[in-house]
């Protein structure tokens, strides 16, 4: 049988909720699959057929490891979605890059920039979001409305991004759609919880299936479109976040790295990344 790795990290061994799922939708295609700390010594990446990064959920804490990690499994055999993504979409700081798309507004600030930009986005959009560049499941996200906001208290280190504060987050939320091989396949639609901002289960968020509707397949195509122009091979898969901004849907994450399936929601994804993978064998 075709041999696949699917890489996860250490605290995740068997991968991310409903892994099962996804070993079990290989083995339909003919393909043999298992869960592997991305960290592992042990593990023989260059036997592998194909290497599927899934559930590297502390990419952001090793950010060099990770990279120098992907590029000499690359060098072994074929890695999804490639160490050049990866290394371009760990760092926020390409939302700047996609000018012909509609993007939640985005400026990078760092310890020299932090008040003199901080002041200019307080200015435009009244109250901000403040995020690392390099972060992952919501941490390190600050909520400000002045340079003296005490929630700065909470910012992590340098580098981040600054956005506005979306307020349709609170009543709409924000909708995950992903996208296989250039093709718009399904809707994750994530609320938070309260008074929070982050949709995230661990802050009081809840996901449900979402119904796919043109305007977010469109947007959500036309982003990965965006980016194949600039990384040159399209992504194999990715997941599209967006949210209702000045009057209509803006691109607010585009993850090319680990997004995670929501299999828990949306089962059926297991067969279609399997499928996805067989197409790239």
């Amino acid at each position: 049988m075709t041999n696949v790795l699917l890489a996860t990290f250490a605290l995740l061994p068997d991968g991310e909720t409903g892994g099962d799922l996804v070993v079990a939708a290989l083995a339909d295609q003919g393909i043999s699959s298992r869960w592997v700390s991305w960290d592992d010594a042990t593990v023989d990446w260059a036997a592998a057929d194909l290497v599927a990064v899934r559930s590297t959920w502390d990419y952001h804490r090793r950010r060099a490891d990770f990279l120098a990690w992907a590029r000499a499994v690359e060098g072994e055999t074929r890695l999804l979605n490639g160490a050049d993504a990866f290394e371009w979409n760990c760092d926020k700081a390409y939302l700047t890059d996609l000018d012909d798309l509609p993007v939640v507004p985005t400026a990078l600030l760092d310890d020299a920039t932090l008040v003199r930009g901080l002041q200019t986005a307080l200015d435009r959009f009244g109250a901000v979001v403040i995020k690392p560049r390099t972060g992952a499941g919501g941490v390190g996200v600050v909520v400000a409305e002045s340079t003296s906001d005490p929630r700065l208290e909470g910012l992590t280190a340098a580098p981040w991004v600054v956005q506005p504060l979306v307020e349709s987050v609170r009543t709409e939320g924000e909708r995950s759609v992903y996208v296989f091989d250039g093709t718009a396949v399904c809707q994750v639609d994530k609320l938070p919880g309260g008074d929070e901002i982050r949709v995230h289960e661990l802050y009081g968020g809840a996901s449900l299936p979402g119904a796919l509707g043109a305007e977010s397949e469109e947007l959500a195509e036309r982003a990965l479109r965006a980016v194949a122009a600039r990384l040159g091979p399209a992504p194999a898969y990715a997941r599209v976040d967006m949210m209702r901004y000045d009057g209509g849907l803006a691109v607010s994450e585009v993850e090319l790295i680990e997004p995670g399936l929501y299999l828990d929601v949306v089962p059926e994804n297991a067969a279609r990344f399997a499928e996805l993978v067989a197409r790239h064998l």
